[in-house]
């Protein structure tokens, strides 16, 4: 579903020269699973799902998404995926409805089918309470729901979260996370990236640890627990990034 080769990107400073926010990183996601892209900030998760999600292009590598190039065909990848971040805004002059459906119309569904769509996705996320509501007068669950509702109107297969619980109480962010896992019940594949080791732990089924642009281990869960013999992920996460900064200092 998901297939990351070699991705690079790199950047130029005139003060400190050429900048690494991603150094050659490789990860396969399937269909029906949470891949977890783990990683303190500034570690190059959001680099990584920007250029999946085609907002970037990369320096060197590849990656496809249900077998559409992002540097190539980047329109199609565009429609393959939805994404949601903690910086999605909200129109504050649009309504739920109004604003999903806009959404809708911009991936050109028709009107009938685009309609019957929204109707079951309202019902699914219990939204018909503030499908009249403006975006100005929610709360930042309500808004939160909208962003998802408005990522997943045109049933992509990959669902793309980049540290969409940043800055939620923990209702909402579990109420998020429960819709996470509903997604990949429903055979999405979604990549989810996060600094919370709790949400990685219950969600996801498969993850990388990625730090200074570099992946630095990689693989379900229980394997990584088994083979670096810690079952604390949290601490886990510590000692790998404690051991890779050694080595580079």
């Amino acid at each position: 579903m998901i297939c990351v080769e070699n991705l690079t990107k790199h950047y130029a400073d005139l003060q400190r020269g050429k900048l690494i926010a991603l150094d050659g990183v490789s990860f396969r996601a399937a269909a029906g699973q949470i891949y977890g892209l783990l990683g303190p900030n500034g570690a190059g998760k959001t680099t990584a799902l920007r250029l999946l999600s085609t907002l970037l292009r990369p320096t060197a590598g590849t990656a496809t998404i249900n077998g559409c190039d992002i540097v190539t065909q980047p329109s199609l990848v565009r429609r393959q995926i939805g994404f949601m971040s903690a910086n999605t805004a909200v129109y504050d002059r649009m309504t739920a409805w109004e604003m999903v459906e806009y959404f809708g119309r911009l991936y050109g569904i028709a009107q009938d089918e685009l309609t019957a769509r929204m109707e079951r996705l309202f019902d699914r996320l219990q939204m018909n309470e503030i499908r009249d509501r403006l975006g100005a007068k929610m709360s930042t669950g309500m808004k939160q729901k909208v962003s998802i509702a408005r990522a997943i109107v045109h049933d992509p297969p990959v669902v793309i979260f980049d540290e969409a619980t940043s800055g939620l109480d923990v209702l909402v962010a579990r109420a998020l996370l429960s819709t996470v896992a509903e997604l990949r019940d429903h055979g999405k594949c979604v990549v989810f990236s996060t600094h919370i080791m709790r949400e990685a732990e219950k969600l996801c089924d498969r993850v990388a640890i990625i730090h200074r642009g570099h992946i630095l281990a990689e693989g379900p869960l229980a394997e990584l627990r088994d083979k670096y013999q810690e079952d604390d992920l949290e601490e886990l996460f510590f000692q790998l990034i404690s051991r890779h900064d050694g080595c580079q200092a």
